[in-house]
């Protein structure tokens, strides 16, 4: 079942193909509310695409999902106003050229143009605006960002701030619609191991108050359930000469279409799973209006994209297909 606040989860045979080949495919994962999910893996493995799909942002070719009890892909729009993204380099990058105020302030009053209920277009001016610096400054406590820290406070430019600094304030601002999962791509890019650890421990906090979190990354925590990106191993008997479609240890074999060159696979690992042993757990493909969402352990696992780890031309294609979704 859903919480108040975080949504759950679950895909089965979840796929996106571009014009050069598929992305991903064969993902399936079943998350609880409140989840910390860690999609690990190289770049160009599919992992912005499959963020941006299971948050409404790109139309699935095959499969389903349902995201708080919203099927995928029939119900993207309503899963888009219960799934946030925080920073998502070429999709959402915060204004260089406006100020941390100017950016928070723009931010909010989108939100309540477009997402927020219409009657609270209808109050007195100052309300509205007592209830903007609520919301703003909630969501900036919720996130971890003292804007009076800042060099020149609230009127820092955003091109001044440094990374970590950055990462607070895409999150605070994808908290102010009070999404019920929260998804971030390339969370530990350019941080340092301290900062990176603050990081993470942002995400447990948020994940800890019940928003389900995912975040995209190339070295996940032990503690929060994992998703392993990889070179499988190529379809029985299939020669090889590129180390880079060499087996990887326990990895799962998916047998190589014959359009590929490589074929990846996603390893799944539940949090203080210490044996090594991998958790997995399908969607039974029941009606997402019908059917109660699984409060159990999460357990996920992928089979995904089937192209050239070197050649991110399928996820560009995609990625740009994604705004015409």
């Amino acid at each position: 079942m859903d919480s108040p606040h975080g949504a759950a989860v679950k895909a089965e045979d979840f796929g996106v193909k571009g014009p050069r080949g598929w992305v991903f495919r064969g993902v399936g994962i079943d998350a609880a509310p409140g989840s910390l999910i860690a999609v690990e893996g190289p770049s160009g493995s599919g992992r912005t695409c499959l963020l941006l799909a299971l948050t409404g942002r790109m139309k699935p070719t095959e499969g389903h999902a349902e995201i708080g009890r919203h099927r995928l892909p029939k119900k993207m729009a309503a899963v888009r106003r219960i799934a946030a993204l925080g920073p998502v380099p070429g999709v959402n990058d915060l204004d260089q050229a406006l100020t941390v105020a100017e950016q928070l302030r723009e931010a909010a009053l989108l939100q309540r143009r477009y997402d927020g209920p219409v009657r609270a277009l209808l109050r007195p001016r100052e309300e509205r605006r007592a209830s903007t610096a609520a919301r703003i400054d909630a969501a900036l406590d919720a996130a971890g960002l003292d804007v009076a820290a800042l060099p020149k406070g609230p009127r820092t430019s955003v091109r001044d701030l440094e990374r970590l600094e950055s990462v607070r304030l895409s999150v605070a601002i994808a908290l102010l619609g009070s999404p019920r999962l929260l998804a971030l791509d390339d969370l530990d890019l350019k941080l340092s191991d301290s900062e990176r650890a603050e990081a993470w421990d942002l995400l447990r906090s948020l994940a800890a108050a019940g928003t389900t979190v995912l975040a995209v990354c190339s070295e996940a925590p032990s503690d929060a359930t994992v998703l392993r990106t990889g070179p499988a191993a190529t379809a029985a008997g299939a020669a090889t000469d590129d180390p880079a479609a060499a087996p990887a240890a326990g990895s799962a074999e998916v047998p190589r279409p014959t359009d590929s060159k490589v074929t990846w696979g996603i390893q799944a690992t539940a949090p203080h799973d210490s044996d090594g042993t991998d958790g997995t757990a399908d969607s039974d493909g029941t009606d997402a209006d019908a059917a109660a969402d699984s409060d159990g352990a999460a357990g996920v696992g992928v089979a995904a994209a089937a192209h050239d780890p070197h050649d991110t031309k399928g996820d560009d294609d995609a990625l740009a297909e994604a705004g015409r979704a």
